[in-house]
């Protein structure tokens, strides 16, 4: 048996994140905001190649910000940013505009990048312990 006091991550308190922290995550919210604008583009103009080129920019984000900042909330950040913008693209506008359509690659845009940010937030490492 040991001795000595072992502590997880999981039982330490809650710290708010510092200032310069705290503007990263906001880019990257920003960030993932204008990736998802731009893949909505992207995707319906050269499908299927503009689809994946989305997804792929979204992965690289979402893996990216991971990485600068050193915890799973930098994958969480531009996510959330993505997800806002491409739902607000969906909604149709009193008028009847609408940026997306009906069709098969809107929709696998759509989920295939819920699905990116969900796998790259949970494959993101956060900080090691021991190391």
């Amino acid at each position: 048996m040991s001795t000595g006091k072992q502590s997880s991550a999981l039982a330490q308190p809650l710290r708010p994140p510092s200032g310069g922290r705290m503007a990263a995550y906001l880019g990257l919210v920003v960030l993932g905001a204008a990736v998802g604008v731009a893949g909505g583009l992207v995707q319906s103009g050269w499908f299927p190649g503009g689809l994946l080129l989305a997804l792929a920019g979204a992965a690289g984000l979402f893996v990216g910000g991971a990485r600068a900042v050193g915890t799973r909330a930098g994958a969480i950040a531009p996510a959330a940013g993505w997800v806002v913008a491409v739902v607000l693209l969906t909604a149709s506008r009193p008028e009847g505009d609408f940026l997306f359509g009906a069709g098969a690659g809107s929709y696998l845009f759509l989920l295939g990048g819920m699905a990116v940010a969900v796998i790259c937030a949970t494959l993101a490492r956060g900080p090691q312990q021991g190391g």
